[in-house]
């Protein structure tokens, strides 16, 4: 177990892990790591700057020349602040394909591992629980139905202002489980000793208080 308490949020898009992982992390005290705005990151500035979703020189030269960071629930890619560009339709059809890339995982592994370094946390992503953190000391893998999953994920669309139908939220829904479930590298899954949870027909409040149990009995508190 590491020294330090680290909760893992796992599981599909829509499920509701940063909405949770956030409300939970404040309720326990501890950091906030969003994983999956790190790889929209690099894959908006990758995607942006031409460099196609495929292993090679370019890929490596690109990388090695970005540094991503996260300061006060801000994205930063160098200089640039590229929080607000992170959750558009563009980056959710081309995110899967650069993170499934064995040289952008490795890129980000170690600057997520630094962040259990300086404290607590709460993790969430997509192979926190199996990769980046396998001795955490509390793992959730949250769960809801595919057309609960599109609901939130529609509804999350039209408070951005985007134009998008139920349909091609359906769409790309299936299509990020299909590519996340089968890569090669990391797939999504729940690791061996996660605790899964749905989260349909629950509030936000109803699922941060099932894990703040779980939390105590493990007694986190003291790992």
């Amino acid at each position: 177990m590491l020294m330090t308490p680290v909760v893992t949020l796992d599981g599909p898009a829509g499920a509701g892990k940063s909405t949770v992982a956030k409300r939970l992390a404040a309720r326990l005290g501890l950091s906030y790591l969003d994983t999956g705005a790190l790889y929209r990151a690099l894959a908006f500035v990758l995607d942006r700057g031409g460099v196609l979703p495929a292993e090679g020189p370019e890929l490596l030269r690109a990388l090695e020349a970005l540094h991503v960071d996260l300061r006060e629930g801000r994205v930063w890619v160098g200089s640039e602040d590229v929080t607000e560009f992170l959750r558009s339709s563009r980056v959710d059809s081309v995110v899967s394909s650069y993170a499934a890339l064995p040289p952008v995982r490795e890129r980000l592994l170690d600057l997520q591992r630094q962040q259990a370094r300086s404290g607590g946390l709460v993790a969430e992503g997509r192979d926190m629980g199996t990769v980046v953190f396998p001795r955490a000391s509390l793992k959730i893998f949250l769960t809801a139905s595919d057309e609960e999953r599109a609901r939130r994920r529609f509804e999350e669309r039209r408070l951005w202002g985007e134009d998008v139908s139920m349909e091609a939220v359906r769409e790309g829904i299936r299509h990020r489980d299909d590519r996340d479930s089968s890569r090669g590298v990391a797939p999504l899954r729940p690791a061996e000793d996660a605790v899964l949870m749905a989260t349909d027909g629950k509030t936000v409040d109803e699922v941060v208080e099932e894990i703040v149990i779980l939390f105590r009995k493990a007694d986190c508190s003291s790992a």
